[in-house]
């Protein structure tokens, strides 16, 4: 590691403090214990350090300041504000438990008391808290009297503001002290908790490792993190820090009890549950932060001097450290790639910066608090309301008759125009006598399908160009599209969806790399530990048959999905949903070859999911703001509602007639200029394949006008792939691709998908080409068409077909070039 000198104001040499970064290049140190072990001094300084010029400045800040503290928690929670809890002021006493939030304006600070009313964590130090918006969790640490592992929440977005104690019926943690915990924010542990370590009431020290999950229907859990090899465990410590790197959690530092032990720099990968260790970082009681490959770390003491605060700030360059270890370099290349962009992906409207902690001051000052100790706990009291109302477009109906009665199957989501008639249905002792065998025979129905493909974590050991399918009947997959097609025709054409979510551009039957991204990023099954359907919905953007070998794969996978997880998985059509298109470009010779089925067989496999397509959706519109789609918004549509208007079942009609036809045919095929210079709609030939002159680029003008009338602030498409798997036009505007190497390597591009937070932040998600395989990936459509026996029998091609057959992959966006040919 490596000195980093820092000029200004620089803070004196602490212990117990915290540091956090809360802006970028720019950090917030608060508090700590200042002097050696035996004659410290508690303090409640911040100090503001700027890593662009490297200089500290202590800011003399206002309002309701909190007491001097160490062993405290304090986290970022808006642009330039932090807000920090707990801690011990010395002399054994506690610091209060208030919650207290610290905003930096220019070079002044001001601080702000959150108002609660209710119970609270009481006082503790040793401690943890992390963010998990809007959920600030407080884990563990000491009351004064002993070490705990009882858990608050706190929602920092809903006033009147409360705690609620956690109870989780799942194993739990042991208590704790002393102990480690950061959020993990991609991969199979993505939206959890990880804590780590720590000091128990017999004063020993731990290894293990919690993740710590909110579902989707408010329960939370813990689950313990499995060590993949149990020879290499990870030693046992207290007073470390934990932080994640993408999806490898960094602990670093710490004391054991052995006295002068020497404890490596410990790395655990939450995809493969392996441990790394490298040489070791001498600190305990520090504070530590990462900028891009940098971790750095400030004060504690060092283990060969555990009586003095150590002074300055230590660096230490992560690419260097783990150069031997490809593994985890990996890691970091996916880590830079899944964060760019992130700011000027997000949707929302530009807002006050000053607006978390000016709400906590308007609160403040409407309520009146009364307060009295009781098992120390605070208790508070406050008339203050909450005024921030939302309609939603759905309730939540659940029905019981007595209170030890299981609610699990008596919950269910009913749109509003739709309430009043539920009274109809809540009769004394109501059952629907067939739902529960309905229930049984789709989970049969479905077991096989999920049983040979939702497989993230085996996917790697399927030998090159395998049968996925085998088992799976024909009319096993014909009943599959029925009952599929029975809840497609339920839903609107046009989807009102909620945050968070996750969406995923063209597959176009890569089955291997959406496996990929479910292993990296987590998958649409209820495993606690690897699955996230409880706490995300799918949008899938269309495009899921044709070029590729594996599209019956996806789409039989991708059905099954929809009808187990109906509310949260979502289909869009894309333009290959469509017979005329996918009879040839691949998806019809794939059926006969898996199925030797007659394609033209109004009973086939082929001919039975070009039907369910008719009924796919065509667009979804996020929290009323985001636009989803295909292709693009054309040039015909004026509203959003005209889409509603298109009946279904709907065959694509490429010479359109009618007004509803046209639109449909430019949502499914239309693309935006390459450039953002292009104001006005372009002609789009090379989209143009049956040449009837219907297919356009939409101009930024375009975009503008149809975002404003319409009151949406971006759209989200597909269709075209792109160099890194997704691109950003006019910050309104975002093509996202999940198909890497599109076209047999001859693009070389990344695949991506996007994920919507549940406060609007769009981030993508990327994964690589991958550098060699020996699965056949790409159908030879020339080669197929040769075939004499057989074939020729199933799948009638003519002439035209036959040229159409012919035309390039669809190349990157880009700027046009003269000699750019067809394609589809």
């Amino acid at each position: 590691m490596e000195s980093v000198n820092f000029g200004g104001d620089n803070p004196q040499p602490r212990f117990g403090h915290t540091i956090c970064v809360i802006a970028p290049n720019k950090i917030a140190l608060f508090g700590g214990a200042v002097g050696d072990t035996g004659r410290y001094v508690i303090t409640g300084d911040v100090y503001i350090g700027d890593m662009t010029t490297k200089k500290w400045k202590r800011i003399e800040a206002s309002g309701s300041v909190p007491t001097n503290r160490a062993a405290h928690q304090a986290l970022a929670i808006e642009l330039n504000q932090m807000i920090i809890f707990g801690g011990a002021v010395g002399g054994g006493g506690l610091a209060d438990d208030n919650l207290y939030v610290f905003e930096l304006r220019d070079d002044t600070g001001t601080w702000v008391t959150v108002p609660v009313i209710g119970t609270t964590p009481g006082r503790r130090y040793g401690h943890t808290m992390v963010l998990i918006k809007p959920h600030l969790i407080v884990f563990g640490g000491n009351t004064g009297q002993e070490p705990v592992n009882d858990v608050w929440s706190f929602n920092l977005e809903k006033s009147p503001y409360s705690w609620q104690k956690l109870e989780c019926s799942s194993e739990q943690p042991s208590v704790r002290v002393y102990h480690s915990a950061a959020l993990c924010t991609t991969g199979s542990a993505n939206g959890m908790m990880v804590a780590f370590g720590g000091r128990t009431n017999d004063q020993g020290a731990l290894n293990d490792t919690w993740g710590l999950r909110k579902h989707r229907d408010g329960r939370w859990d813990w689950v313990r993190a499995p060590y993949r090899n149990q020879t290499e465990q990870p030693l046992q410590r207290y007073q470390h820090s934990t932080l994640f790197l993408g999806t490898l959690m960094m602990v670093i530092g710490g004391r054991s009890n052995n006295v002068g032990e020497t404890l490596p720099f410990e790395i655990y990968d939450t995809e493969t549950s392996d441990w790394y260790k490298f040489q070791a970082i001498q600190r305990f009681r520090h504070s530590s932060w990462l900028v891009d490959q940098f971790l750095y770390l400030h004060g504690g003491f060092d283990s060969d001097q555990p009586n003095i605060p150590t002074e300055g700030i230590l660096r230490l360059n992560l690419n260097t450290r783990f150069a031997q270890t490809p593994q985890l370099l990996r890691q970091m290349n996916t880590l830079r790639t899944d964060q760019s962009f992130t700011q000027s992906f997000n949707p929302r409207p530009p807002t006050n910066q000053t607006q978390t902690q000016d709400q906590f001051r308007r609160t403040n000052q409407q309520q009146p608090q009364a307060r009295n100790q009781n098992n120390n706990q605070q208790v508070r009291v406050s008339s203050a309301t909450n005024k921030n109302i939302r309609l939603a477009n759905q309730a939540i109906v659940a029905m019981t008759y007595g209170p030890e009665e299981d609610i699990t199957n008596q919950v269910k989501k009913v749109p509003i125009d739709k309430l009043q008639d539920e009274h109809k249905k809540l009769g004394a002792g109501f059952q629907d006598p067939n739902s529960q065998n309905k229930s049984q025979f789709l989970d049969q129905l479905c077991q096989p399908f999920v049983q040979n493909l939702l497989i993230p974590k085996d996917y790697q050991s399927i030998p090159p160009n395998s049968n996925l399918l085998t088992g799976i009947r024909k009319e096993m997959i014909i009943k599959l599209c029925d009952e599929v097609q029975r809840v497609l025709d339920k839903e609107p054409i046009v989807l009102r969806l909620r945050r968070p979510i996750k969406i995923y551009g063209n597959l176009n039957g890569q089955f291997l790399d959406l496996m990929r991204f479910f292993d990296h990023f987590k998958a649409p099954y209820d495993n606690l530990y690897n699955g996230d359907i409880d706490s995300q919905d799918y949008l899938f953007l269309g495009d899921y048959v044709d070029r590729g070998t594996r599209s019956l794969e996806i789409v039989l996978l991708l059905f099954t999905l929809k009808l187990k997880y109906a509310d949260q998985i979502h289909l869009l059509r894309g333009h290959h949903e469509d017979a005329k298109i996918n009879k040839i470009y691949g998806f019809a010779d794939e059926c006969f070859l898996k199925f030797a089925e007659d394609i033209m067989d109004p009973n086939s496999i082929y001919q039975r999911i070009n039907r369910v397509f008719q009924y796919l959706p065509l667009a979804a519109v996020i929290e009323d703001k985001i636009l989803c789609v295909h292709g693009g918004i054309g040039q015909t549509m004026r509203t959003v509602d005209e889409i509603e208007l298109i009946q279904r079942p709907l065959e694509i009609v490429h010479d359109p007639k009618t007004y509803q036809q046209k639109i449909a045919l430019e949502l499914l095929w239309s693309d935006p200029c390459l450039a953002e210079e292009e104001l006005e709609n372009q002609p789009n030939p090379e989209r143009d394949i049956f040449q009837n002159r219907q297919i356009i680029r939409f101009g930024t003008n375009r975009v503008s006008k149809f975002l404003q009338e319409n009151n949406l602030n971006i759209i989200i498409r597909s269709h075209e792939p792109t160099q890194e798997g997704f691109e950003r036009q006019n910050n309104n505007v975002i093509t996202v691709f999940s198909c890497p190497d599109y076209g047999a390597n001859s693009q070389n591009n990344k695949g991506s998908m996007l994920t919507i937070s549940k406060r609007g932040e769009i981030i993508p998600k990327v994964i690589l080409p991958v550098n060699s395989t020996s699965e056949s990936r790409w159908m030879d459509l020339e080669e197929a068409i040769q075939r004499k026996k057989g074939f020729a029998k199933y799948v009638v091609i003519d002439n035209d077909e036959l040229q159409w057959r012919k035309r390039q992959f669809t190349p990157l966006r880009s700027k046009k070039s003269q000699s750019q040919k067809q394609f589809a």
